[in-house]
């Protein structure tokens, strides 16, 4: 089989994390089997994979495959790679009608834990269940973890902050899954090192309300940096505090040491920091024992029980003890 496979379309349309995490795999196919790789993604996130030296060409769509079909057909793969398993990559599937290998994305599995508390939930990493997609073409895990390639111009990010600091990524794509700003305060009191808010436009306001209840310690760098310029300033922390969000896979590529902070999401749902490594880089900050969580297996908005106590009842001077020299 491995002979007669010689270019590869890899497909993961979203998010950051996700497709960080699926670097392992092109890696891999690149490495070992020695084919040409071409990936396809949503538009937005194709400053991922731009950079990334295993991937020959990145097709990307707005909303619709249809905009990019013509050009994946002219191609003629010897297989897929689907990654993301959704109506939009059976759509791609059924379009090019080459051998597909895909993975197992555990929806209802997920839907138990989440509705009924109910885990059964394989004890693998997504990064494990990627890989073992490519297993029939002979690809094994070569154990290095996710890869984050930054392109030359986002190199020098981080030079005008100071030689020692602490990286906080303070958003989340959901609210619930955020931190309150009453208790990120907390922690930037309790640190006396340097740190780093890192965020989207969305956090601009908050770093500013952070930065003026913590102290001149406190850098609001949200919705200031790309993308690129964020994951440098990642790459040259002393270490990343992140909630549950592609920050932290992308903290987890540069080998950072990471506190990672838990609100709905758990654990058990496989994403967790992976860096090859066995996970001694990681220290995982959650509230145990909630009946109420996981309610979601992405977020939302608010907290539905109105209590948000997987945030609120977390505490901060455990995770001001683990980043303290």
């Amino acid at each position: 089989m491995k002979k007669s496979i010689r270019k590869i379309l890899v497909i993961r349309f979203s998010s950051i994390g996700d497709i960080v995490l699926t670097s392992p795999v092109v890696r891999c196919l690149k490495q070992q089997l020695g084919v040409e790789i071409h990936f396809l993604t949503k538009r937005e996130y194709l400053p991922l994979m731009e950079a990334n030296p295993h991937i020959s060409k990145v097709f990307t769509i707005g909303k619709n495959v249809s905009e990019v079909m013509p050009a994946l057909k002219k191609e003629r793969y010897d297989c897929i790679i689907d990654l993301h398993k959704n109506l939009r990559s059976w759509q791609v599937r059924m379009g090019l009608g080459v051998k597909t290998l895909t993975f197992g994305k555990l929806n209802f599995k997920k839907w138990l834990l989440v509705n009924f508390k109910i885990d059964r939930l394989p004890k693998l990493h997504l990064v494990e269940r990627y890989l073992k997609a490519a297993e029939p073409l002979g690809v094994t895990n070569d154990g290095h973890g996710p890869d984050y390639y930054l392109p030359t111009e986002a190199l020098t990010a981080s030079r005008q902050l100071p030689t020692e600091f602490i990286a906080f990524a303070i958003g989340a794509a959901h609210q619930t899954k955020r931190l309150p700003t009453a208790k990120i305060v907390a922690i930037c009191h309790g640190i006396s090192q340097n740190i780093v808010l890192l965020g989207g436009g969305a956090e601009a306001a908050q770093g500013d309300e952070i930065v003026a209840q913590s102290g001149p310690h406190v850098v609001n760098l949200c919705g200031k940096l790309s993308l690129h310029e964020s994951a440098a300033v990642i790459r040259d922390a002393a270490a990343v505090i992140t909630h549950d969000t592609g920050m932290m896979h992308i903290a987890a590529a540069f080998k950072k040491k990471i506190l990672s902070i838990w609100g709905n999401t758990v654990p058990s749902f496989g994403m967790i920091p992976y860096d090859g490594s066995g996970y001694e880089n990681s220290t995982i900050f959650e509230v145990q024992g909630l009946p109420c969580r996981p309610c979601s297996k992405i977020g939302y908005a608010r907290c539905p029980r109105g209590h948000f106590r997987c945030m609120n009842d977390l505490e901060t001077e455990k995770i001001v003890a683990a980043i303290s020299p």
